[in-house]
């Protein structure tokens, strides 16, 4: 289940501990908000005030700030053509679901921001909802909500976009409590089976349509909603997998982009192999950060000096006696390896790790499970949002028809083994969820994006999910794409530091392109 191109991004990490703190509750989802009727395709939506949506995700709305909600229709396959009669989806369609913040302040207004946070999964509307709120707590700077809406959209089986919904909350337990290393035969042919189950039930509930929730199909939705907004060009801001429908769609309407921001960015040209030990490597830099972080803050680190064989020893005890928490759920070594891998989309999370795995060694995996649940969108009642099943739907459908063998992945978790440690086994196992999926392949382009203007593909040097090398790899395949650097920590840079923001601010508000290369320190 480390099958993410990411997982989240940090302002909603911050926004959300800062709410937390507060007192308020933060469910995973804002609730399933309806317009009387999605708009039929083409057609101009109806917009209705939804303020409930901000109240019930975070206890209320951000100060100063509208919110409106509205659906759309859109093709299910856009490859069919006015006058396809045959093919998977062909006449029917999509609801996209959406949601405006506007703020009271607004002036000078150039148009509508729309926003995608990554997963793929995530959804946009939780996300505009987050960043409309003041920057201090991980919102959105005031220079850019004063100029623009903020348009959140929940991808095509996202949320509450038609969501797909096909794994069992008992069949997510049971991938994330897995061994992560399942190192003897029978424990890898075990996961093997519960990947196969969960393909099946995926394959059985939408057979052939599995195709159609690819990237290529997301991003023609996307140009329905600028359509929707009214904009004559699309300014948008992808975080992670939204990097890779950023630049889709700057490949497929070269000509309709205003502005991208691309943080976080995925390297299209990666297959499964190499993205998943391209996340291996990450993932291995970004625990060593934080590892050479406890040894030097030992008051803040209870498992300083040696971070790694803490963590190590950990897992190695949950093989052999996991810890029971309060609610009768083990902390088995897949809990305990997705807490570490929660914790390090952020630093801030990384006193949260040490703490955990200092508690854990103590008898009480509370922290262990908080950290892992919040990776996996998993509520106080055992029950999940549908993040994991829309994250293998779109993966999988995005991949090349060329497929890993089970024999090759057993072959390569032996090899990752000994290069990354930590998280070398896990993400070879991990493609196993592609390997054994029913569905149909619809690869995207990758290829440049003539005829767009300068691309901002933003990159952070620490960065665990979309590791730094990808990003002028991405930004060099558009062929437009200008490259700002973070030298930093964490999964994704902007709104994080006043270099970053200055950057980024200008470029969408003025059209000004920082000079390619440029670097912000690391605050």
């Amino acid at each position: 289940m480390i099958r993410t191109r990411a997982r989240r991004f940090a302002p909603i990490v911050l926004l959300a501990g800062t709410l937390l703190a507060a007192g308020c509750t933060l469910p995973a989802l804002a609730p399933r908000t309806e317009a009387e009727g999605p708009a039929a395709p083409g057609a101009a939506p109806t917009w209705r005030a939804c303020p409930e949506v901000a109240k019930e995700l975070v206890g209320s709305a951000a100060p100063n700030m509208r919110y409106e909600c509205t659906r759309i229709q859109v093709p299910r396959n856009w490859g069919g053509g006015t006058g396809a009669t045959s093919g998977p989806g062909v006449g029917e369609t999509f609801d996209i679901a959406l949601l405006r913040a506007r703020s009271t302040n607004q002036k000078a207004r150039i148009g509508s921001l729309v926003i995608n946070p990554g997963g793929p999964g995530g959804s946009g509307i939780d996300t505009a909802v987050y960043l409309s709120f003041p920057e201090a707590v991980g919102g959105l700077p005031a220079s850019v909500t004063e100029r623009f809406d903020i348009v959140g959209f929940d991808p095509r089986g996202v949320a509450r976009s038609s969501p797909v919904e096909c794994i069992s909350s008992e069949n997510l337990d049971a991938s994330f409590g897995y061994d992560p290393d399942p190192e003897s035969q029978q424990a890898f042919d075990g996961f093997v089976a519960l990947n196969q189950r969960i393909g099946r039930g995926c394959g059985d509930r939408y057979g052939d349509q599995l195709s159609l929730y690819g990237t290529e199909q997301a991003a023609h939705d996307m140009d329905a909603i600028r359509a929707a907004v009214g904009d004559e060009k699309l300014t948008y801001l992808g975080y992670s997998y939204g990097t890779l429908l950023g630049a889709t769609y700057a490949q497929l309407h070269p000509q309709r982009v205003r502005a991208l921001v691309l943080d976080g960015a995925v390297d299209p040209r990666l297959d499964l192999v190499a993205s998943s030990e391209n996340q291996a490597k990450g993932f291995e830099r970004a625990f060593d950060n934080f590892a050479l972080w406890c040894s030097t803050n030992a008051d803040r680190c209870p498992i300083a000096p040696a971070a790694r064989d803490a963590v190590t020893s950990a897992i190695d005890k949950a093989r052999v006696s996991p810890v029971r928490g309060d609610d009768g759920r083990e902390a088995t070594p897949g809990w305990v390896f997705y807490a570490v891998v929660s914790s390090l989309y952020t630093e801030a999370g990384w006193e949260q790790l040490a703490r955990a795995i200092g508690e854990l060694e103590g008898g009480d995996p509370t922290e262990v499970f908080r950290l892992a649940d919040a990776y996996a969108g998993r509520e106080p009642d055992g029950s999940y949002s549908n993040l994991f099943d829309a994250n293998l739907a779109v993966n999988c459908a995005d991949e090349e028809e060329e497929r890993p063998s089970r024999e090759q992945i057993r072959q390569l978790q032996s090899q990752w083994r000994g290069k990354y440690p930590l998280f070398g086994p896990a993400l070879a196992v991990g493609m196993l969820s592609c390997t054994e999926w029913p569905g149909g392949r619809d690869p995207y382009p990758t290829g440049r994006a003539d005829g767009a203007p300068p691309i901002l593909v933003v990159g952070t040097t620490g960065d665990p999910a979309t590791p730094y090398e990808q990003t002028p790899t991405l930004a060099g395949m558009l062929g437009v794409g200008r490259v700002l650097t973070w030298d930093g920590e964490g999964h994704t840079a902007y709104p994080q530091t006043a270099c970053i923001t200055a950057a980024v601010d200008a470029y969408l508000i003025d059209l000004t392109v920082p000079p390619d290369g440029t670097r912000c320190p690391p605050q």
